[in-house]
């Protein structure tokens, strides 16, 4: 039988994985009252066999609790509510990271709490609309242009929700810089116009994702410090510019000096983006000599050529873990994998379509007689 790379263990910063497989994050709208619970428990519990999971994008402050029913780390009932799921995961031997996402400009007052605000590095207004549980689908509003208050708070938000999460059992931090979130609105000159030190250039731009980094890193740990990237990704009304290249190579060569322990790289031409091109992922990997995670559209095959060919480390797999908790049982006993799969329920508020799809199950299916 054919040995994978893939299935074997790995050192990563602070901690090792049983295997290569990242469970990647995403969002599933189950936080009632944005505090994990019970349900979300059981979620991660059923995919803990992977060598690690990183959570759903999860708000350091009130400010970034842009979806209906995402789940924050800034009180005490939420870093409980972590707990119980970081030890569902330890039980099965499974390491689990948090990702932290303010959602920036990405948002809309009917999910944020009464007193919170929608701040973005400019006052530049999203194209789109946002689902709201009370009103349906509404347009984005016009964000408040963060002052240098502003900034030095978030960046405080982010330090306190990376302690909440090791308090709350997590073994690490991913900086959720990507999909059009506040991180990623900063390194964009689309989204950002300031003419301050935080925007401008390319080194002004990075400099609010460095210094939220550094500061996690200083309070948790390198080893347990990563960030998600999406260069060339358009979500979140995050169009291509020119001197996008140039950007990442920069926040990269800077994230390496940092020494933090991952990069998160997600290609999302599969969801009709533009392709990372295979020069950039190259440019991060020679810049970075941390760990790179890669995700988009992968499969068993094309993850195990990747990890070999060293274009990266570990990689991520999102919507296979949705409908097959068991994908790395699947993985390694080359059971096909669940085709069932529910779009529909990828964000509504209970079990269905969330902890109600099987492992698989060999042999012949039985009759049952009438």
């Amino acid at each position: 039988m054919k040995e994978y790379m893939l299935l074997t263990p790995i050192k990563t910063g602070d901690i090792v994985v049983e295997n290569r497989i990242v469970m990647a994050p995403m969002t599933r709208c189950r936080a009632i009252g944005n505090i994990p619970n019970e349900l979300m428990a059981a979620y991660y519990e059923q995919r803990a066999c992977a060598g690690l999971i990183i959570t759903e994008g999860t708000s350091p402050s009130t400010n970034g609790l842009g979806y209906a029913r995402i789940p924050g780390i800034f009180s005490r009932q939420q870093i409980e509510g972590w707990g119980k799921i970081t030890s569902a995961v330890a039980k099965k031997k499974g390491k689990i990271f948090v990702q932290l996402m303010h959602t920036g400009r990405i948002s809309h007052p009917l999910n944020m709490p009464e007193g919170a605000q929608i701040l973005a590095p400019s006052a530049i207004k999203a194209k789109g609309q946002m689902w709201t549980d009370s009103k349906k689908m509404q347009d984005f509003p016009v964000p408040k242009e963060m002052t240098t208050e502003d900034i030095l708070q978030a960046k405080e938000e982010y330090v306190t929700a990376a302690k909440n999460a090791r308090e709350a059992g997590f073994d690490g931090v991913e900086l959720h810089a990507a999909n059009g979130y506040l991180l990623e609105q900063f390194l964009s000159p689309v989204s950002n116009i300031r003419k301050d030190n935080y925007g401008g250039s390319i080194e002004n731009r990075c400099r609010f994702a460095l210094e939220v980094a550094a500061a996690v890193a200083v309070a948790i740990g390198t080893g347990r410090t990563g960030i998600h990237l999406s260069p060339y990704g358009v979500a979140s009304d995050m169009p291509h510019y020119p001197e996008i290249d140039a950007t990442y190579n920069y926040l990269s060569e800077q994230l390496n000096r940092l020494g933090i322990t991952y990069i998160h790289l997600v290609d999302q031409s599969s969801m009709g983006a533009p392709i990372v091109p295979l020069e950039i992922k190259k440019m991060i990997r020679n810049n970075f000599k941390g760990t790179i995670i890669l995700c988009g559209g992968y499969d068993k095959e094309r993850a195990e050529i990747d990890i070999q060919n060293g274009l990266c480390n570990l990689i991520a797999f999102g919507r296979p873990f949705i409908n097959n908790p068991d994908l790395v049982e699947r993985f390694k006993k080359n059971w096909p994998l669940s085709q069932v799969l529910n779009k529909d329920l990828f964000y509504s508020s209970d079990e269905k379509g969330y902890t109600d799809y099987p492992e698989y199950v060999e042999g012949p299916i039985p009759i049952v007689a009438n």
